[in-house]
């Protein structure tokens, strides 16, 4: 697709195939993100208005909140981002599983007593709790069947103390399962009836690590975000993944060959807003991301986020963009052509300058296209059916 057509395309959505993909969501394009976090949610949220087909590869290397205190307590990869958005694709209709649903995204209280706590999970263990009591059999059983493998295996100073039952059912789910995502990320899709396919960009408990210019090594994701701790005052050189204090390359993390399909069948791919290391430079790692991205013939769209990205210390969107090239040539060659990695950049119209658009072209030869894309009461947000649209009218 052409700079002209890439323009045109979202500029003046193709309303026939908006339509059609609305009507006949079943039968929608397969839209590929990868990304981590929440920062996806609402659009995800907004994509099955048109698709059913969407794909999303989600890092599991969260350091922080209720998916750490799994990590410590099993040594398994994080949960939190995969049920999250889990949640964001299930069918909300009373065609698909309303009550399961409830019980996947609740929380225990952050400020109960441990008595309290413990009360309450024995009550969901034993079926009386009314969340568990809604869900009718043999789903009920199936959902208690993963739970009392957690239950075993639970350490005796787990704190329950806002944790999502949703995350305890997938950690029971893996650790049932021989130590896998696959199956329970399986099992929990059919439950909640999730319209779209989520998946693990690789089924490791691996860290992500930062290394910043002034030769600071920050170990864990939560470091480096900003979200929990002070942002970093240095610029990211790069991130890189790493086991138990050891660094890999990429050849010590492969990306799974189911991964590999998904993005072989993929109808676009798309870099959406996110922490741009942490949620989406972390997804292109593994070996062989950057070579499966190149390899497909479709648009592949960078959707910076909106605001300030406490991860991006004094970077241009055009050094973003340069970040994101670099972590995908790391694996497809420094030779590989930019389009073959990254067809456009598509920002809301007052996030960036304008002059953004003749650096980005004089530097990596790619278009970027500004559009009314925020949501008209916060700003701070993009609108999520404009996004769909934009990303729709390019397959």
């Amino acid at each position: 697709m052409s700079d002209l057509q890439i323009a045109r395309n979202v500029h003046f959505p193709d309303t026939l195939r908006v339509t059609r993909a609305r009507s006949l969501p079943n039968l929608g394009p397969r839209l590929l993100f990868f990304s981590g976090g929440s920062a996806l949610n609402e659009i995800a949220r907004a994509l099955k208005l048109y698709t059913h087909n969407s794909i999303h590869l989600i890092t599991p290397f969260d350091s922080g909140g209720s998916s750490q205190v799994l990590r410590e307590a099993f040594g398994m990869p994080a949960v939190g981002d995969l049920r999250s958005r889990l949640m964001a694709l299930a069918d909300e209709s009373v065609l698909g599983q309303p009550d399961i649903y409830r019980l996947f995204s609740y929380r225990f209280p952050k400020t109960a007593s441990r008595d309290d706590l413990s009360y309450e999970f024995t009550s969901l263990m034993d079926g009386q709790h009314p969340l568990m009591q809604a869900i009718s059999q043999p789903m009920r059983s199936l959902i208690l069947s993963q739970l009392k493998v957690f239950a075993t295996h639970r350490p005796k100073d787990f704190d329950l103390a806002g944790a999502s039952i949703g995350n305890l059912i997938l950690a029971g789910g893996y650790l049932g399962h021989d130590r896998a995502l696959e199956p329970v990320l399986f099992l929990m899709s059919k439950m909640v009836e999730v319209q779209g396919t989520v998946r693990a960009i690789v089924d490791r408990n691996l860290d992500i690590a930062a290394e910043l210019q002034d030769g600071t090594v920050i170990p864990t994701q939560r470091l480096i975000t900003g979200k929990e701790v002070p942002a970093i005052t240095s610029p990211i050189r790069k991130v890189f993944l790493s086991d138990s204090e050891t660094r890999l390359t990429d050849e010590d993390v492969p990306l799974p060959k189911r991964n590999r399909k998904l993005i072989g069948q993929a109808d676009l791919i798309c870099y959406p807003p996110g922490s741009l290391f942490t949620s989406l430079i972390a997804n292109l790692l593994p070996k062989g991301v950057g070579r499966a991205i190149a390899a497909r013939n479709v648009p592949k769209v960078y959707f910076p986020s909106l605001g300030a990205d406490p991860e991006c210390h004094g970077m241009t969107l055009s050094d973003q963009v340069a970040a994101l090239l670099a972590a995908l040539m790391a694996d497809a060659g420094a030779e590989c052509p930019v389009t073959d990695l990254m067809s456009v950049v598509l920002c809301d119209r007052d996030a960036v300058e304008a002059q953004e658009a003749t650096r980005l072209k004089t530097r990596f030869g790619l278009p970027l296209v500004r559009l009314p894309l925020r949501k008209a009461q916060d700003t701070s947000r993009y609108d999520p059916e404009k996004v769909c649209e934009a990303l729709v009218s390019l397959t």
